[in-house]
This record gives C-alpha cells, structure tokens and sequence, in this order.
C-alpha cells in the first residue's frame, strides 16, 4: 500500500471489511447480484469440488481489473452495520471476503449466508463482530482457515501482539476492546524456493507488519501461474488501483514478511 500511515490504518480496520444488521435487508445492486450468480455457475460449480485452491484461483480470476475502492463498506463503532456487497470496487479483505465466501456457495442466498459466516464472529452481524483482522480468520469462529505459517518455514518468528491497540494506549477502534494474540509470521528474507514449494494455490497471504496493535497491513491470494507465483491482490498502489496478480517474491521481499492461512 502507498498511503500515509492514518489511511493505511483506515483502508485495514474499515474498509478491509464491514457488515451489517440481520433484519436489515442485503444491500446490493443489480451487477453484483448478476456477477454473483454468474461466478457461481461458471467458476464454482464446473470446478472440482475437491480441490479447494483451484476453485479458490478460478473465483479470485473473475475480480482481477476490478478497481481498488476503499470504505465500501457501512458500519462503525456510532454507525449501524450494513450487509453491503458490491463486487464494483474492493479493498484488500473484502476482496478475500467475497472469495471465500463465493468458492462455497451453490447460489446467490447461499452466497449471502456464506458471506455473514466469513465476515462475522459467530455470525453475528455487528460491527463489534466483525473479523477486523487477518488472523481473525483463523482464530475466531466460525473459522475459515488454519495458520499455517510454521508449517511452511522453520524461520517462523512468532510474536505477542496486542491487536487494536496503538502504540499510545489507545485503540484502532474505539469499544472494541484489546485482542491479546501470538501472531506467527515468515519474515521476508527467509521466503525462498523452499517456502514457495510448500505453499499451494489458494493459500490466503498477509503481509506482517510491525505496527503495534496490527497483524497486518495487506491481505493477498498466493497463485501458481505458469508464468510463476504471484501474489493477487486488490492494490491501492497508484501504479495499479485494481485487482492485480503482483510477482510474489518481489513483492513480499519488499514487506516485514507474512502469514500464510490455508481456506478448511
């Protein structure tokens, strides 16, 4: 990401997810609902059922181009959450939101249910709830996937983090309370051919930072082209503003290093 530090933190705690109340209604608009329906019967449906990376890899396809839009989502700690889903614009995790969340689904209804299962501790569609975080996904239910990340490389460096609180005391989100964690991560000058063997097409990637109270700063999809493997990504950059399949050893070399979460 290339912006100042308060938009990074912004684009990551608001606008890489948001949601909404259950007796509200979906908000959607006619591409989406569209889109939806189509990925589902021509990337989902006619992929094979046993493999998850390559459903994973032919959804995450449908979005690249995609402009990079951040704060598409409604909800905060004083707004009401909203179910706002809009496949027009994405940010780094609402682009691994709808991922995941259209690589399980048979239909447009079950798209939605899936949605509020990923984005949502418990399913509970609150703000409070949200998976703010990367590592949210692996450690708070329902769980979409397992950390991996010591399973790829012995250069695992494991660390205590405090998520949502700054460096001052206070919080990234006001009332949402401090998250005592043990975030694991490769850092970069470990992430060789040997880690590139062991990750698969479809592993979820974020990308560590050292920020007290983050896990991470960007959020990405590792994909094995023919071409080599790539990081795919909803990047702010101003060299892409869009949904781009980024070369991955050149990005992550760039980075503190990552996390690698693989989709159950």
């Amino acid at each position: 990401m290339n912006k100042s530090l308060p938009l990074i933190l912004m684009a990551i705690l608001a606008g890489c997810g948001a949601k909404k109340n259950t007796h509200d209604p979906v908000d959607i608009d006619i591409y989406t609902s569209n889109r939806i329906n189509s990925i589902i019967e021509t990337q989902v449906k006619t992929a094979d059922q046993s493999n998850t990376g390559e459903i994973i890899a032919k959804v995450s396809a449908e979005f690249l181009g995609t402009p990079y839009k951040a704060n598409m989502l409604i909800g905060s700690s004083t707004e009401p959450e909203k179910l706002v889903i809009d496949f027009r614009g994405l940010d780094c995790f609402t682009y691994l939101d709808y991922v995941e969340s259209l690589r399980k689904s048979k239909n447009k209804n079950d798209f939605i249910k899936q949605l509020v299962g990923v984005r949502y501790i418990d399913g509970d569609i609150s703000y409070q709830h949200r998976k703010h975080f990367f590592t949210d996904w692996s450690s708070r239910p329902p769980l979409n996937a397992k950390d991996i990340t010591a399973e790829i490389s012995a250069h695992t460096l494991t660390v205590t983090k405090y998520l949502n609180q700054k460096s001052d005391g206070g919080e990234f989100i006001p009332t949402l309370g401090v998250f005592k964690r043990d975030v694991s991560y490769i850092p970069a000058e470990f992430i060789n051919d040997s880690v590139i063997d062991k990750l698969r097409t479809g592993d979820y990637i974020g990308i560590y930072t050292h920020i007290a109270g983050l896990d991470v700063t960007h959020t990405g999809i590792f994909i094995m082209t023919k071409n080599g493997p790539v990081l795919r990504n909803a990047s702010s950059l101003k060299v892409n503003e869009k949904v781009v399949d980024s070369p991955f050893i050149e990005y992550v070399k760039k980075t503190p290093g990552i996390i690698v979460l693989r989709a159950l």
